[in-house]
C-alpha cells in the first residue's frame, strides 16, 4: 500500500484536452495582460512549480495551442512576466489576455513517488475499503486546507476530502482509488 499522506495533495498543473482525448497539454498559467510597451505579458501562475518558467523555451497559448518561443522571464510573486517571440508591442500583448499558457504533457515536472497531477486523478474509479464502488473522480477542488475529490456515479455526487484518514491508496496503473468513508461521508 502506498503512503496515504503523500497522496493527499495532487499537484496543480491543470490538464487541458478536448473531451474524450488523452491529456496532451498542462495549463501552467493564464495571461493577464501587457506589461509596459515592449510586448511583455504578465501571467498568473497556475502551477506548483513557478521555477519551471525559467527553463521553458516554448509555451502554447489559447485553445489553438499556438506556440511561442520564450525570451526573458521574470518571476514576481504569484505572477511571471514573459517576453514571447513575435509579441513586440502592448497591442500584441493585449491580444493574448485571458489565454491559457500551456506546456506539452511530456514537459511536466517529475513528481516524487506517490504524488500525482490532477489529470492523473480525474477519471479514476473510487472504491471503499469494504469493496463498494462509489463512482469516478470527475474533478478535484482546491480548498484552503485540503483538496476535495468530486466523485460521480450516475446523477449522484459525493465530495471526498483528500485527507489521510479518507484516502487510503491511489493507483493510477489499476485506475483505482481506495477510500475509507468516515461518519458523515456515507451516501
Amino acid at each position: 500500500m502506498k503512503d496515504p499522506s503523500s497522496t493527499s495533495s495532487p499537484r496543480r498543473d491543470r490538464s487541458r484536452t478536448p473531451s474524450g482525448e488523452a491529456v496532451r497539454f498542462l495549463v501552467v498559467g493564464r495571461v493577464l495582460g501587457p506589461v509596459g510597451i515592449t510586448g511583455d505579458v504578465r501571467v498568473r501562475l497556475q502551477t506548483d512549480f513557478p521555477e519551471r518558467f525559467e527553463h521553458l523555451q516554448t509555451v502554447h497559448l489559447g485553445d489553438n495551442l499556438r506556440p511561442y518561443r520564450v525570451g526573458h522571464v521574470r518571476l514576481e510573486g504569484g505572477t511571471v512576466v514573459l517576453h514571447l517571440s513575435g509579441v513586440d508591442d502592448a497591442a500584441s500583448a493585449q491580444s493574448l489576455a485571458n489565454q491559457d499558457v500551456q506546456v506539452p504533457i511530456g514537459e511536466a515536472v517529475a513528481l516524487p513517488p506517490d504524488q500525482f497531477y490532477v489529470h492523473e486523478i480525474v477519471g479514476l474509479e473510487v472504491w471503499t475499503d469494504a469493496g463498494r464502488r462509489l463512482g469516478d473522480v470527475v474533478d478535484v477542488l482546491r480548498t484552503g486546507s485540503n483538496d476535495v475529490y468530486v466523485v460521480r456515479s450516475g446523477t449522484k455526487e459525493l465530495l471526498l476530502p483528500v485527507i489521510e484518514d479518507v484516502v487510503q491508496s491511489i493507483d493510477p496503473a489499476s485506475r483505482r482509488i481506495i477510500v475509507h468513508l468516515l461518519p458523515g461521508l456515507e451516501e
